[in-house]
């Protein structure tokens, strides 16, 4: 089976032809464009909050855009565009409060994101921005036009794609045990010796071991890239999690290159068969290859 164009069904993982998981199905944790939330609820009804404006990113546009009443909060807000020239922040109104990032209110923000990107090229904003007023935006926009107009350029028609690399770290260690010579050999002299069960020999065996996963799992990972690169227009390392994952990354894609990156991935995982589990999501907005951050207080981006 291919893989899922839309990125609408959920992946199977440990298979050797990997689907991506449906963008809205998982929060993602990078927020590479922040402005702090300005003001802490105070326990009042929600009636009697100040409003304010909730920004999910920013987008290139000259003309007034909506997308419709779907704005976070379940109140069904309008989605709309507030603009300095061709730019636009892209909000909807909120009681001036800080959110709090349950799995609604999270997927409320993704689904709009998500709208967004079917026409557009959104520099995201994290979870929980809010300004006080459309001529607030409208100041921050000005004040950082030209890095905005830069990063809209460079991220136009262009999706990130995720993938987690996993194995069974148990199933590695007998085959390195296996394989290895030095280790094969140091457990030969252990056996020869009766020295299995001293804590300096054990010491010793794990920390052989311990190098050779890490050799393992560079090869392996480099073996991903390496049927990857000519696909993409960047990628990203980011931070493994537990002792299974190998590898956490994050691939930048020219829109037009969505299905031969599929292909890609699908060809990598097939050659490793279910020695690997993939998990594959997106598309998503380009989290991991924005850097610029916008302080409203400052007015500037950093």
């Amino acid at each position: 089976m291919s893989p899922s164009k839309t990125a609408k069904k959920k992946a199977g993982t440990g298979t050797a032809r990997p689907k991506k998981e449906a963008a809205r199905k998982e929060v993602h944790s990078l927020q590479p464009v922040d402005v702090p939330a300005v003001a802490q609820f105070n326990g009042q009804p929600q009636s009697q909050q100040q409003e304010g404006r909730y920004v999910y990113g920013v987008i290139e546009a000259r003309d007034n855009v909506s997308f419709g009443k779907i704005g976070i909060g379940g109140m069904g807000e309008n989605v709309y565009s507030v603009h300095h020239g061709d730019v636009a922040a892209v909000v909807s109104k909120t009681p001036v409060f800080i959110f709090d990032p349950t799995r609604e209110n999270a997927l409320a923000h993704e689904h709009v994101i998500e709208t967004v990107m079917k026409t557009n090229t959104i520099i995201p904003m994290s979870f929980g921005t809010v300004f006080r007023t459309d001529d607030d935006i409208r100041e921050v926009l000005k004040s950082i036009y030209p890095s905005l107009k830069d990063v809209l350029k460079q991220m136009a028609n262009k999706l990130e794609f995720g993938l987690k690399v996993t194995w069974d770290r148990d199933r590695i260690v007998e085959e390195l045990k296996r394989e290895n010579e030095e280790i094969h050999r140091f457990q030969h002299e252990l056996t020869r010796k009766h020295l299995q069960s001293t804590y300096f020999a054990r010491m010793q065996l794990g920390r052989m071991i311990d190098k050779a996963l890490s050799e393992r799992a560079a090869e392996v990972v480099r073996e991903i890239y390496d049927g990857l690169r000519t696909v993409c227009v960047a990628s990203r390392d980011n931070k493994v999690i537990g002792d299974k994952m190998i590898m956490n990354a994050a691939f930048l894609i020219q829109k037009d290159k969505e299905s031969e990156f599929d292909a890609a991935v699908n060809a990598v995982a097939q050659k490793f068969g279910d020695r690997l589990n993939f998990k594959y999501t997106g598309p998503w907005p380009p989290y991991n290859f924005v850097n610029i951050r916008l302080k409203l207080e400052r007015g500037t981006a950093s």
